[in-house]
Order: structure tokens, then C-alpha cells, then sequence
């Protein structure tokens, strides 16, 4: 078994109920720590598993237990140039060279404020072309893509989580 951190970002309760943080306990989060920041519920779990979906399925069905609607699962599937070199433990300066084409090629372009100043990368995509040219290990390009089925599976509310989440890794997998 491994521990495994995520965070899941929700909404739909009122934080202020006396047993707000008891119904998530109740449910199966004794490993998370609950929150209520910006608007949002936050339950950072370390949550003990086999695999990071199995750890993210059963905490995605244990907060929808208890009547929470789920926003999203971190860390954040969207990151800008000096998250990707966090990430990666790269500087930001190489981040750049990548982005612009200087270092490496067909790094992937940004999928949101792409005008910006600020643009945005997907993870999942960023992590797997890291991968791809020996600058991330293979894990941490599967646990993006496992944070971004979750993403697809909390966006289309499909369940059992569990097993959508299994089939879009498996398709995810054979996909060129």
C-alpha cells in the first residue's frame, strides 16, 4: 500500500452546519483534512492504496456521499510555466526556452489564456512530453493522467467512479 495526496474541491454544504466536518469523517474521509477557503470545500486526503485511482475513486464517492458536489481534483490539472518547473524541478528559465521552441521540440502549447501574458499549460499533456524526453519520471506523467480522467469523470458525473475511472485510464493507455 502507498499513500497517496490529492485534494478534492467541492461545493453544495454549508460549512457552518455543527456537523459539517463529522459527515465527511462518517463517510470514509478520516485520512483528509476539511476546509472551507475562497467559497470552496477542500479535502486534502493522504489516503492509502494500491494505486492513485483507487485512491481517488473511493474519496470522489466518499464526499458525493455526503451531498457535496465535486468541482475538480488537485493538484491542478491547468499550470503556467513556473508551476511546470515546480513540478518538474526544473528552472523557470528552461520552462520558457521549451515553451518557445529554443529547447526540444513540439513542446505542447497552452490550452488556456493563450493571449495572455499568463498562459495556461495542461498538465497531463506537459507531464507526458516531459516524460517523453527523460525530464519527468514515467509515474508522475501517469498521476497527471490520472488526475485528468478523474477531472473527466467528476465533469461528466459518471459512475461508479471507480470503473469509469479504470476504463478511461485503459483508453487513455491505447490512445496514440
Amino acid at each position: 500500500m502507498k499513500t497517496h495526496e490529492f485534494s478534492i474541491i467541492a461545493s453544495g454544504l454549508d460549512h457552518r452546519a455543527d456537523d459539517f466536518e463529522q459527515r465527511f469523517y462518517d463517510a470514509g474521509c478520516d485520512d483528509a483534512t476539511i476546509s472551507f477557503q475562497k467559497g470552496r470545500i477542500i479535502v486534502d486526503f493522504a489516503r492509502d492504496a494500491e494505486t492513485l485511482e483507487e485512491a481517488i475513486s473511493s474519496a470522489i464517492e466518499a464526499v458525493r456521499s455526503v451531498g457535496a458536489s465535486i468541482d475538480r481534483v488537485e493538484p491542478d490539472p491547468l499550470v503556467s510555466l513556473a508551476d511546470i518547473a515546480a513540478r518538474s524541478k526544473m528552472s523557470r528559465a528552461a520552462m520558457t526556452q521549451y515553451s518557445k521552441g529554443q529547447r526540444g521540440k513540439a513542446f505542447p502549447a497552452p490550452v488556456a489564456r493563450i493571449t495572455s501574458d499568463s498562459p495556461l499549460w495542461d498538465w497531463a499533456a506537459v507531464s507526458h512530453w516531459l516524460c517523453s524526453n527523460h525530464k519527468l519520471p514515467p509515474e508522475a506523467a501517469f498521476a497527471a493522467a490520472v488526475v485528468k480522467e478523474a477531472n473527466e469523470v467528476v465533469r461528466t458525473g459518471e459512475a461508479p467512479v471507480r470503473a469509469s475511472l479504470e476504463k478511461r485510464l485503459r483508453d487513455h493507455a491505447r490512445a496514440p
